[in-house]
């Protein structure tokens, strides 16, 4: 069956049915997406979106459908709040008085009280701060703008569905921690993360793929966060990301994996403080502090050439990130007993080629053989006719699913595309 695409002319208004806003916050973006609930199947493109980008930055800039991005000017005290007010006054103005049924967020922790949407209220809201030492670059960010609206217009339904979701299905040797027990009662466990990503590469891929897609699969979320998650009839049932989002492969700023001995040397030797710690493990480690250059794999692969320490540095940082990630593939192929598919998604997974190809490289071992002209052109299949593993590009879409869900527990419509 060939993956749903309605559309609506960007220049055209959103229609006038159930109309459900998704916002997906990060530490410097929001980004939003209006989708038509009233309508069956729930459209996979939106009606209209846009983000604002750098929030917080030397020059912030907001886009939307069919507008190329526009400095915006925020108040520099509070920048986060002015954002938000600027997308809502945007999206007030394209409704032109129709009304919203509901805003959806994108959360990325759960814990484990929330196996699935919610509706969002004080009491919900107070539970989810408790997670933001475990999400400090988004779950702050959601919440800021849940409460926002919930201060504005309570009687607006709102609707948290969360990343770490779609690994409730993880069996209990993959969520716990080698702690003492007592750890685990306290709900110290790995909850895996990319969950909405995950999720609709659920639905997508048997759309696609068929009853490939159902067996041994692995998904490779490869964006500035980053993590894998192994799929066994489309549930999760192993993942890298862990208790935090710190965990796993390499990513953009962040670690990966690391040996808890360097935070205890770091703070014990060098004597950095907590925060300090927090903030290189974030924000200045991965591809942006190996390199010394970007976070960016497109930036890095442009500069690995130069015949300078710099070029030293870059290329070592990118076939650390690519020896990482086929680290990581190898412990999940070794879980699942084999691999029949694997699947690159997000902003690197779905637009580098030259990262999946040094990936599928090293996988050789596997049977996995490469079509690099496919591959070169970003094809939704980019194995070869001779390999043993196939290989797909799905563009993920996280909004989608937030509006599928919010649509589904607020009884606009059922859920299409369940892969329960």
């Amino acid at each position: 069956m060939a993956v749903t695409d309605t559309r609506h002319p960007a220049d055209a208004p959103p229609p006038a049915g159930r109309l459900v806003l998704v916002l997906n916050c990060g530490s410097s973006s929001i980004k939003f997406a209006l989708f038509d609930a009233g309508l069956s199947p729930l459209p996979r493109v939106p009606a209209w979106n846009g983000k604002v980008q750098d929030i917080g930055g030397p020059a912030p800039t907001y886009g939307e459908t069919g507008i190329a991005p526009v400095p915006v000017a925020l108040d520099a005290q509070q920048p986060y709040h002015a954002a938000l007010a600027h997308i809502r006054e945007r999206v007030t103005a394209r409704l032109a008085g129709r009304p919203l049924a509901a805003v959806a967020h994108r959360v990325v922790h759960g814990g484990r009280k929330y196996a699935a949407p919610v509706r969002i209220d004080a009491a919900v809201l107070a539970d989810l701060r408790a997670f933001v030492p475990l999400a400090p670059l988004h779950q702050p960010f959601a919440l800021e703008a849940m409460a926002a609206l919930l201060g504005s217009d309570p009687a607006l339904p709102q609707v948290a569905c969360f990343d770490t979701a779609f690994h409730h299905t993880l069996p209990e040797v993959e969520q716990m921690l080698p702690l003492p027990y007592a750890a685990w009662e306290r709900g110290l466990r790995r909850y895996g993360f990319h969950g909405l990503s995950y999720e609709y590469l659920s639905v997508a891929l048997p759309e696609r793929h068929g009853e490939r897609a159902r067996g041994r699969t692995i998904a490779a979320h490869l964006g500035s966060g980053a993590s894998l998650c192994a799929m066994q009839g489309l549930r999760s049932v192993a993942t890298t990301m862990g208790f935090s989002a710190l965990d796993g492969v390499m990513m953009g700023t962040r670690t990966g994996a690391l040996d808890p001995g360097v935070v205890l040397y770091l703070m014990e030797v060098e004597h950095l403080s907590v925060a300090q710690v927090g903030q290189l493990l974030y924000h200045a480690s991965g591809l942006l502090g190996v390199s010394g250059v970007s976070s960016e794999p497109r930036v890095l692969l442009a500069a690995e050439g130069r015949d300078d320490e710099v070029g030293v540095r870059v290329r070592a940082a990118l076939a650390l990130y690519v020896r990482r990630i086929v680290r990581e593939i190898g412990a999940l192929v070794a879980v699942l007993g084999g691999l029949d598919l694997l699947v690159f998604t997000a902003g690197v997974g779905e637009h580098s080629a030259a990262i999946r190809q040094r990936v599928c490289a090293a996988l050789g071992y596997l049977g996995l053989v490469l079509d690099d002209a496919a591959n070169a052109r970003h094809a939704p299949w980019i194995s070869a006719a001779q390999s043993r593993v196939g290989v797909a590009v799905e563009p993920t879409n996280e909004e989608w699913i937030a509006a599928r869900d919010a649509a589904a527990l607020l009884s606009f419509t059922r859920a299409e595309g369940s892969s329960g």
